[in-house]
């Protein structure tokens, strides 16, 4: 017993440490900014109109390419609207939207080639972006206006997410309905790539004929900068994306500040921003309000993702707000090449699926480590407030009427390079105001969740906690307000789980429910167990003397 004290009070003491180092986030590299010339290039001297008619994609583009010749400097988008194709910037280029300036893409699918780009973590062919930099140095795209995507002329739209008028008025405006008439897709070479598991993925034996029978299912991210270095986005509204909003892939100092990422609620796959495999990033002052994850940090996908070996490193996001969103915070599910050295810090979720989330699956490899989380606030968030879920299985995390969805089946597989890791998450300062679940922890059998602690929390849910497959999991100083408090704490197959100072509510029906015979080292200190009706309960073979309670 002594030993076992020892060890849980040398485990806090490493986590303590940490936490100190978590208040320190200045300990990250300071993230450079771009720096740019005052010349100005006005799109209008290179004929662009703002009639909403004329498709400006080449006055744009010629005055981006004249700006970058000359040295650099800013390429002015004034008021008005502007309607375009695919804009491409050029090293030492900022792209500026005056106030009022709409820069809209058109939806005239013909006017994006396809080309070579990774979608989802894999090299695959896709449309071009509408706005787009490669191996750029020095770019920007800054201002007060509006960048829209016209997503809607991409999106394929699930019948259960709108309501009998919206998806009445969307049928009878073309496209085709899949076999079950229950998802709406823009046209016939949507629908065909829809069958077809990852068919813009790159392979010898497909040729451009084949890409091109399926082109419209290849939708583009909004903004795609790739391979770029000093990078600003600042002040601008990115809207209505076809695909996902904002993904800077293996770029190195990033800085987004003060930007709006909008779009409609239903929007698949509509992320917010998708920071994938990228260094020194810096996402400050912004606001989120997607179809899909909110802010999400992405590395590459299995073995693509583990083989080009760039994590997503040296990041801190902080006074962010996110509205609707599957996630407020998100990392995963592809994050094959890791994730390390993360900060979010001072953020509001509001109405999320779920707060925050970290998900991964088997066969994706990586791992996730030293993600220090400081002062979130969470309203009404429809799933659960904190999530850890190596089971990811490319779903909405909110069930739809109707659907059905089982348990994954529980087996052991043997550790290879392709089974992920998450260890190393410090979560503090924490209040959520309404939620389905506090929290949800679910490790792998054969690789647990390691060394989590979650601090100084108070959280209403419906559910209370549930722990599965973890090891070193730290509540401390955590209220857990729940409806449902039978039981209020599961644990299912985890050992070295410490409650400290846990709070819960009075005439609780059951306090703690420890199952399975892989269960070892829960310890209880600090905390009034006798207020529950029923202290704890043993299940699956678990032993009740791996409860352990320190008496007040």
């Amino acid at each position: 017993m002594t030993r076992l004290k020892g060890k849980i009070f040398a485990f806090i003491l490493a986590v303590s440490v940490c936490v100190v180092v978590h208040a320190q986030s200045n300990k990250l590299p300071a993230v450079q900014l771009p720096v740019f010339r005052q010349d100005t290039f006005n799109i209008i001297k290179y004929g662009a109109k703002a009639d909403g008619v004329t498709l400006n994609t080449r006055s744009i583009n010629n005055a981006i390419v004249a700006c970058n010749k000359k040295g650099g400097g800013v390429v002015v988008i004034p008021a008005g609207l502007w309607l375009t194709g695919p804009v491409e910037l050029k090293s030492n280029v900022n792209l500026h939207l005056q106030r009022n300036a709409l820069l809209q893409f058109t939806k005239d699918f013909d006017q994006y080639p396809l080309v070579q780009g990774n979608w989802e973590g894999l090299a695959q062919m896709r449309n071009q972006s509408p706005l787009s930099a490669s191996n750029a140095t020095n770019i920007a795209v800054t201002g007060f206006g509006i960048v829209d995507g016209n997503g809607d002329a991409w999106r394929m739209v699930k019948k259960d997410k709108l309501n009998e008028t919206q998806w009445k008025k969307l049928v009878a405006s073309g496209g085709v309905l899949s076999d079950d008439k229950k998802t709406w897709y823009p046209s016939e070479k949507s629908l065909k790539g829809s069958k077809m598991n990852n068919p813009g993925v790159i392979s010898a034996d497909k040729t451009s004929e084949f890409y091109n029978d399926i082109k419209d299912f290849l939708r583009p991210n909004l903004l795609v900068f790739a391979r770029c270095k000093k990078v600003l986005l600042e002040g601008v509204t990115f809207q209505n994306s076809p695909a996902w909003c904002l993904h800077p892939l293996m770029c190195e100092n990033v800085t987004v500040r003060n930007v709006y990422a909008k779009n409609p609620w239903y929007a698949q796959n509509g992320d917010g921003i998708d920071v994938e495999s990228c260094k020194n990033v810096l996402i400050e002052n912004s606001t989120f309000d997607v179809g899909d994850d909110g802010i999400c940090i992405k590395s590459g996908r299995d073995e693509a993702g583990r083989k080009r070996g760039m994590p997503t490193e040296n990041l801190l996001a902080r006074n962010c707000t996110v509205y609707h969103a599957h996630g407020g915070f998100v990392i995963g599910s592809e994050m094959s090449g890791g994730a390390k050295n993360l900060y979010v810090e001072n953020c509001t979720f509001m109405g999320t699926d779920i707060g925050l989330r970290f998900k991964t699956t088997r066969g994706r490899g990586g791992v996730v480590e030293n993600i220090f989380i400081n002062n979130i606030n969470m309203k009404d968030i429809v799933g659960g407030a904190i999530l850890f879920d190596m089971y990811y299985a490319a779903q909405d995390p909110i069930v739809l009427v109707g659907e059905k969805r089982e348990a994954p089946k529980v087996v052991v597989l043997p550790v290879t390079e392709a089974t992920p890791q998450f260890k190393n998450f410090y979560v503090s300062n924490v209040v959520c105001n309404g939620a389905e679940k506090a929290v949800f922890i679910r490790g792998l059998p054969e690789m647990h969740i390691q060394n989590i602690e979650l601090k100084n929390m108070v959280i209403q849910a419906k559910h209370g906690i549930e722990i599965s497959e973890a090891t070193g999991i730290i509540f401390k100083n955590v209220e857990i307000i729940t409806q449902n408090t039978n039981p209020v704490v599961d644990v299912l197959n985890s050992n070295t789980v410490v409650f400290d100072k846990l709070k819960y509510p009075s005439s609780a029906e059951l306090l703690f429910r420890i199952g399975g015979d892989r269960t070892n080292n829960i310890s209880v200190t600090n905390t009034n167990t006798s207020a529950a009706k029923q202290r704890s309960q043993f299940e699956f073979g678990a032993k009740e003397d791996v409860l352990k309670i320190r008496p007040l």
